[in-house]
């Protein structure tokens, strides 16, 4: 359990929020554009204002030789993984129910910091997890019979998920000497550039000019989640116990769910409500702080 520190919730809530409007966005920037080539352009407008807020707050760019095979292959779980197959799976699916699939990601992390790190999970941590898995499980209620006539886009989800769990739980062991910001950079522009050869290698022959709406979800995308959301994100996972951060942005897909019922016009059900209570639940599980030790200590003794 982790009591998270004004900075830390401030953080978080603007976090959720960027995070979660962005899937309806996103949806509504790949309907009709080439999903690699759009996620592309985010990158490549967002990664010099992370370069500019790197230099305003005078934070070095450099990371030691010997860390740079562990760079890449945080980048590769981190990044790789999610952003190509979170931006191809959107198109053939409702942008909330994407948003659902893909912060399945706690339960995995759970799952992965106790059977691969041996993380020891407390009785109320479980309980968080179990909370947020009924959670997806009921958001995912209406939908099982349209997801299952899309199963490809089901999988690139899970997996762009389960990889996101393995990157953060990385992240938060991360032996590299260097602030997050300057390592989030290099894992940008590693993924803007592996981003970039896919977009020629299968895309470019339908290479159009965004149209403005296309053009409005790609600013929003570069300024909001490149260049802000995703910093927050690994500050979050590198400072924060692994189910603290992960339980604690379930509400990004809760959001997702109703911002995408509000912009798109999908229909929500008791199995939605019932679901965001769920999802406070497991993170209040995880984030209300245990009794203190002092206090312990203070407690009188009977005899």
């Amino acid at each position: 359990m982790h009591k998270l520190s004004r900075r830390q919730l401030t953080l978080l809530v603007l976090l959720t929020l960027v995070w979660g409007i962005n899937w309806p966005i996103m949806k509504l920037g790949v309907t009709g554009y080439p999903p690699l080539t759009f996620r592309t352009i985010c990158m490549w407008l967002g990664l010099p204002v992370l370069a500019l807020v790197l230099l305003w707050r005078r934070v070095p760019f450099r990371i030691a030789r010997a860390h740079w095979r562990e760079l890449a292959l945080l980048a590769v779980f981190n990044m790789f993984f999610w952003h190509t197959l979170a931006i191809l799976a959107i198109q053939s699916l409702s942008s909330g129910r994407a948003a659902i699939l893909g912060y399945t990601m706690p339960v995995f992390s759970a799952m992965i910091g106790a059977l691969w790190f041996s993380q020891r999970l407390g009785l109320r941590a479980w309980g968080g997890v179990a909370a947020a898995a009924l959670g997806v499980v009921l958001l995912l209620w209406h939908e099982v019979g349209v997801l299952s006539s899309r199963p490809t886009g089901v999988l690139m989800m899970l997996v762009a998920a389960s990889t996101w769990a393995l990157g953060t739980q990385l992240m938060r062991r991360t032996r590299i000497d260097a602030p997050t910001l300057a390592i989030s950079f290099w894992m940008t522009l590693l993924t803007t550039l592996w981003m970039s050869l896919l977009s020629v290698l299968f895309e470019r022959d339908a290479w159009t000019v965004p149209s403005p709406p296309v053009w409005g979800a790609i600013v929003y995308n570069a300024l909001g989640v490149f260049a802000f959301a995703q910093v927050v994100w690994l500050m979050l996972a590198r400072d924060l116990p692994p189910i603290a951060s992960t339980l604690s942005v379930m509400m990004i897909p809760v959001l997702g769910v109703f911002s995408g019922a509000w912009w798109l016009g999908e229909v929500l059900h008791w199995q939605d409500w019932a679901a965001v209570m769920l999802v406070m639940t497991a993170i209040a599980m995880v984030l209300w702080p245990p009794r203190s030790a002092a206090a312990r200590v203070a407690a009188p003794r009977g005899g």
